[in-house]
C-alpha cells in the first residue's frame, strides 16, 4: 500500500529528526502503514542515550529558559543562565542552532531536560584530550594566581604551575592576570577533572626553532634585527632569535654614552651589526654605531686648526672640560686654555655640564681621536700688548695670588701675573720663604724689572722700591777701612758681623787671631761689639770680608813704626819685649769685651 499524504509528512518529519542524530537505519517498505512509521519513530527516539550531545534549534527565548527543538517532535528547556555572557548579555536568539546535552529524556510533562553548559563542557574535554594526545597548542586566559602557579581558563579551569610559566623564573605571577597565553596540555584526568598546562614547553619549542634558523643564517658583517633583552652597566644583551648577542657600551655610539639605558630600554626593537660570531660557543658580539660612518674619518676636514666652533660641555674633570662638537666627536678644553687668567683652580668654577660654549680648534689628531680646544683664544690675549702697558722700572700695584718656594705671583690685572722672586723681596733680610714677608691676598706695590710678552713673563721687585743698602755701604767703604760691628751669629768657620742695618760681613776663623783658632767661641761671642778691618769687598756677590787679626797687626805696625825715644827702631828690634806685651794687651782687651 502506497503511503498517504499524512504518511509522507511523517516520513519527512522522521527523516528531519533523525538527520542530526546517530540512529539505526530504518527501512520503510512501500506498504508500511502509519502506525508502523510511528512505532519506528518511537523506537528510534528511545535509542537516544541520556548524556549524549545532540544539535537543536532555538524556538523561543524567555526570561528564565530557552526552548530548544531537538527533533522527534520533542522540545527541551535550557536555563537562560547558561546563555548569559559577561555583563548579562544573552548570547542566543530564536533560530540559532546550539549543541545541548540530554540529561533526562522522560519527564512527567513529556518534555526533555537539556543542558548547554554540560554539552560545551563535554566538547571542551574532548578537544583537551585530543590536544593532549596530539600535543597541539591551545589558547588560554589567566584567571588568577593560585598556590604554586596560575589558574587558566581553557573552557574549563586548568592549572599552570609556576615552573611552567616561562623558560626563566617569573617573580611576579600577578602581572600575567587576564593575559592570553599559548599552552600545551601535559597532564589530563577527566574523571578527576584535573588538567595541567605548560607555557614553557611552547616557548622552548619556539626558542629552539628560532635558534636553529638564526645559527644557520648568522654571519659576521651581517645586519640583523633584534630585541633588547637585558641592560647592564657595560652593555645590552640583544635577542637575535633564539640566541643572545652582546652590544657593548663602546659599540653603541660614536659619542659619549654614560650608561646603556641612556640609549636603549628593554623591549626595544633595533638593527645591529654582527662584529664577531663564534658558532661553536654561540657567542656573538654586536655593534650599533657601526651602522653609520665613523665621524673621525673626516674630522680634520670639518674642523681645521684655528676654526671657531660652537660646542656643548659634556664632562668636567680636574684638568679640563670635554665638549661635544657633534655626535661622536669630542674635544678637550684644558684648564690652561679656558681663560687668560691663571687663577682658575678647577674648570667647574667657570663651566658646567650642558653649557653652550664657543671654542677654537688648537690641534687635531684623528688617529688618536683627540681634538685640543681653547676658549681663551676667542678673546684678545692681554700679553700681546703687555710691553706697551708695563714699562721697565714703572711702579705697579697688584694682589698676591700664590706663594712658592722661589717667590710670589702677583696679579697686576686680570690675566696678567708677575713673579716677585724671593731674592727681590728685600735688600737686607735673608728670606728663606716668601711667606715670611707676604701672604695670599696682600695688596703690594712693586717695580717692573723685565717684560717678555712672547714668553708671557713679567718680573717684579719689591726691594727695588727702596735704595740698595749694600750699594750705599760699598760706596762709603773700601778695603782697609776700620769700623765697628756687632757679632750676630757664629758658625764653625767664623763669625757673622752686622756692620750696618741689613749689611753683614764675615770674619773667617782664620782672621780671628794670629794664633790657630779651632773654635770661634773661644775668641768672640754673639752680641759682642768689636772693631774690624775690611779685607775684602765684593758688591756683585754682596760679600764683605773682615779681620781681627789684620787690625791687631795694623795696630802693632802703627805703634812701633814711630817712637820718639827710639827714633826709627823697627818692630823686629823690639819683638822680644814690647811687641809681645802689646799683643797680649790686645788679646786681653778682646776677652774683656767678650
Amino acid at each position: 500500500m502506497a503511503p498517504t499524504g499524512t504518511d509522507k509528512e511523517l516520513e519527512s518529519l522522521i527523516a528531519a529528526g533523525l538527520s542530526n542524530v546517530a540512529l539505526p537505519t530504518i527501512e520503510i517498505a512501500d506498504d508500511l502503514d502509519h502506525d508502523a512509521l510511528v512505532q519506528a519513530y518511537d523506537s528510534s527516539f528511545k535509542n537516544l542515550s541520556e548524556g549524549e550531545v545532540i544539535p537543536g534549534t532555538v524556538i523561543e527565548v524567555t526570561e528564565s529558559h530557552v526552548l530548544v527543538d531537538i527533533g522527534f517532535k520533542s522540545e527541551g528547556l535550557v536555563p537562560i543562565s547558561e546563555f548569559r555572557e559577561r555583563g548579562g548579555v544573552i548570547s542566543v536568539k530564536a533560530g540559532d542552532t546550539v549543541d545541548v546535552l540530554m540529561e533526562n529524556s522522560e519527564t512527567l510533562d513529556g518534555g526533555v531536560i537539556l543542558s548547554r553548559e554540560k554539552a560545551e563542557r563535554m566538547k571542551i574535554w574532548d578537544s583537551i584530550e585530543r590536544a593532549y594526545q596530539e600535543q597541539t597548542v591551545i589558547d588560554g586566559r589567566v584567571i588568577e594566581r593560585v598556590k604554586g602557579g596560575l589558574s587558566v581558563d581553557i573552557g574549563v579551569r586548568a592549572f599552570l604551575p609556576g615552573s611552567q610559566v616561562d623558560m626563566h623564573p617569573v617573580r611576579n605571577l600577578d602581572s600575567l592576570r587576564d593575559q592570553e597565553l599559548q599552552l600545551r596540555v601535559i597532564k589530563v584526568n577527566k574523571r578527576r577533572g584535573n588538567i595541567v598546562l605548560s607555557r614553557k614547553a611552547v616557548l622552548e619549542e619556539e626558542y629552539f626553532k628560532r635558534k636553529e634558523e638564526t645559527l644557520r643564517s648568522l654571519e659576521e658583517g651581517k645586519v640583523t634585527p633584534g630585541v633588547v633583552k637585558n641592560i647592564t652597566d657595560y652593555g645590552a644583551f640583544v635577542d637575535l632569535g633564539g640566541i643572545d648577542g652582546l652590544l657593548h657600551i663602546t659599540d653603541m655610539s660614536w659619542g659619549r654614552v654614560n650608561h646603556p639605558s641612556d640609549l636603549f630600554k628593554v623591549g626595544d626593537k633595533i638593527d645591529v651589526k654582527v662584529l664577531k660570531f663564534d658558532r661553536i660557543d654561540e657567542k656573538v658580539s654586536l655593534g650599533y654605531k657601526q651602522l653609520t660612518a665613523d665621524p673621525w674619518y673626516t674630522v680634520t676636514q670639518r674642523y681645521p686648526r684655528g676654526s671657531r666652533v660652537p660646542s656643548v660641555v659634556v664632562s668636567i674633570t680636574d684638568y679640563g672640560a670635554f665638549v661635544e662638537l657633534e655626535e661622536g666627536v669630542e674635544g678637550l678644553i684644558h684648564i690652561s686654555e679656558m681663560t687668560w687668567n691663571r687663577r682658575i683652580k678647577h674648570p667647574s668654577k667657570i663651566l658646567s655640564v650642558g653649557d653652550q660654549v664657543q671654542a677654537v680648534v688648537l690641534d687635531v689628531d684623528a688617529k688618536a681621536r683627540r681634538i685640543s680646544m681653547g676658549m681663551k683664544q676667542t678673546e684678545p690675549n692681554p700679553w700681546d700688548s703687555v710691553e706697551e702697558r708695563y714699562a721697565i722700572n714703572s711702579v705697579v700695584n697688584g694682589t698676591v695670588r700664590n706663594l712658592t718656594d722661589f717667590g710670589a705671583f702677583v696679579e697686576v690685572e686680570e690675566g696678567i701675573e708677575g713673579l716677585v722672586h724671593i731674592s727681590d723681596l728685600s735688600w737686607t733680610k735673608k728670606i728663606k720663604h716668601p711667606s715670611e714677608v707676604l701672604k695670599k691676598g696682600d695688596e703690594v706695590t712693586a717695580v717692573v724689572l723685565s717684560v717678555d710678552g712672547e714668553s708671557q713673563r713679567l718680573s717684579l721687585g719689591i726691594k727695588q722700591l727702596g735704595p740698595d743698602k749694600w750699594e750705599d755701604f760699598f760706596s762709603r767703604h773700601q778695603v782697609g777701612d776700620r769700623l765697628q760691628g756687632k757679632v750676630v751669629r757664629l758658625t764653625s768657620f767664623g763669625a757673622f758681623v752686622e756692620l750696618d742695618e741689613g749689611v753683614e760681613g764675615l770674619c773667617h776663623i782664620s782672621e780671628l787671631s794670629e794664633e790657630r783658632v779651632d773654635d770661634p767661641t773661644s775668641h768672640v761671642s754673639v752680641g759682642q761689639e768689636l772693631d774690624f778691618e775690611i779685607i775684602k769687598l765684593n758688591l756683585l756677590e754682596r760679600k764683605i770680608g773682615l779681620s781681627l787679626k789684620a787690625l791687631v797687626e795694623r795696630d802693632h805696625r802703627e805703634t812701633w813704626s814711630y817712637r820718639p825715644e827710639v827714633g826709627k827702631t823697627s818692630i823686629g828690634e823690639l819683638a822680644g819685649s814690647q811687641l809681645g806685651g802689646l799683643r797680649q794687651r790686645a788679646i786681653d782687651a778682646a776677652r774683656t769685651k767678650k
